[in-house]
């Protein structure tokens, strides 16, 4: 959910299938077959995904999900090919350039620009008569992750998002209680590091993790058309925010775990011992800390409001229909199963969010800690749906880490990036 295609393999895919008219803005990407709900289908479709095979995703989905469809739809046949996540990029760039991909894909959010861009995605919006009917029961932070100039290449399919994680008994130990807004922020963090822990523990500082505070804030990482990031992550707004988790770090109230690299307490266990008073984080933090610390009782807040709100990132995978698929009204017909009530609800059991607005309070009686994060769902945004986007949060993460570090100034380090951010923009 947070990693990209290696740049390398995506440019030399990128040259391949522009040298045989099928790049970017190609054939696939204008001219798509109409696929009108109802369809008689026949025939067999191979689905590739990254579902967990350790817990219970792989055998829902293949002893359940599938066969539902199939049972509607008798003579169908769904081939389900599970991909190692950290494999699945590779394997769709290998696929890609030998034209061997499956009809559909369960694709990391991410990823969905990329791949319109070389033009081996099926434009759903064009394609499919119903897809606003379909986007409309979604959440709007995650459907826009599958929009790429202009047109949408997916739909949502899983969805999950950020919220604050809390120890309580931390916090009273040090006269506070959960920080509602940045200025909270600010005025406590003295008060826990003089107890030698810390108020806030982050991971990192790419998108996922420093773009809530920037648009919490008012900032902006790009312009709306994501052409530029000139005057937007580099604007006051977004300085000022940065700035904030900088004075933070130097007042000792977040840990160098900030700064990457591994080392010291990961954040959940940290939280758990009382280490650090609060993290933000996903849902995937409740099952190992239950299991792990079953006597800490974890609690969540929003996150802390700045002048713009309390805004988190969107998370998750969508589901998308390939250009190479020869059996388009299939693949389309299993997409909008997918996005039923039935397949979401069943998913949903095995840790899967659903991206219904309509399952909220049944996915709250599934988790009761789903509550909050489908709260936060309803401002969640999406990191900037861009192919560049893995060198683009590169960038972003090294000037972040060296505004923290105090090696440069916060402005001199996000004017620095921008100047390396607007040229891949430019390219689309």
């Amino acid at each position: 959910m947070k990693r990209a295609l290696a740049a390398s393999a995506l440019t030399v895919l990128a040259v391949t299938l522009a040298a045989c008219g099928t790049g970017g803005g190609g054939a696939s990407a204008t001219t798509a077959d109409q696929l009108p709900p109802g369809q008689q289908v026949s025939g067999e479709i191979t689905f590739w995904h990254s579902y967990s095979a350790g817990g219970t995703e792989v055998k829902q989905l293949e002893k359940t999900v599938i066969p539902a469809f199939e049972k509607a739809h008798p003579g169908v046949k769904v081939k389900a090919v599970t991909v190692q996540y950290d494999q699945m990029h590779q394997k769709l760039v290998t696929a890609a350039a030998g034209s061997s991909l499956p009809d559909v894909i369960r694709s990391d959010i991410i990823w969905v620009p990329e791949l319109a861009k070389l033009g081996v995605l099926v434009p759903l919006s064009d394609a499919m008569p119903d897809f606003k009917e379909l986007a409309d029961k979604t959440f709007d932070g995650p459907l826009a992750t599958n929009l790429y100039k202009g047109k949408y290449y997916g739909l949502p399919l899983d969805t999950n998002t950020k919220v604050m994680l809390y120890n309580q008994r931390a916090l009273q130990g040090a006269g506070v209680t959960v920080p509602k807004t940045f200025d909270d922020l600010k005025a406590d963090a003295p008060k826990l590091a003089a107890q030698g822990k810390y108020l806030l523990a982050e991971g990192d500082t790419g998108g996922w993790n420093v773009l809530p505070y920037i648009w919490s804030n008012g900032g902006e990482m790009t312009d709306k058309d994501v052409t530029k990031a000139t005057g937007y992550l580099n604007g006051p707004k977004s300085v000022e925010a940065i700035q904030m988790l900088a004075d933070l770090y130097q007042q000792k109230a977040i840990p160098k775990l900030i700064l990457g690299g591994g080392g010291g307490t990961p954040t959940a266990e940290g939280l758990a011992k009382g280490t650090y008073a609060t993290i933000v984080d996903g849902p995937w933090t409740y099952p190992p800390i239950q299991k792990q610390f079953p006597n800490f009782k974890l609690q969540a807040a929003p996150l802390p409001s700045g002048s713009a709100g309390s805004i988190n990132v969107v998370g998750g995978e969508d589901i998308v229909i390939t250009s190479a698929s020869k059996n388009k009204a299939l693949a389309a017909e299993f997409t909008r199963f997918m996005l039923g009530e039935e397949a979401q609800t069943i998913m949903a059991q095995t840790g899967q969010l659903s991206v219904l607005k309509s399952l909220s309070s049944k996915m709250v009686e599934i988790e009761p800690y789903y509550a909050p994060f489908l709260t936060a769902l309803e401002t969640a945004r999406p990191r900037p749906p861009t192919p560049a986007w893995a060198k683009i949060d590169d960038i972003l993460r090294k000037q972040v880490q060296l505004a923290i570090r105090g090696d440069v100034p916060v402005q001199k380090a996000l004017d620095d990036a921008v100047q390396q951010i607007d040229p891949l923009l430019a390219r689309g």
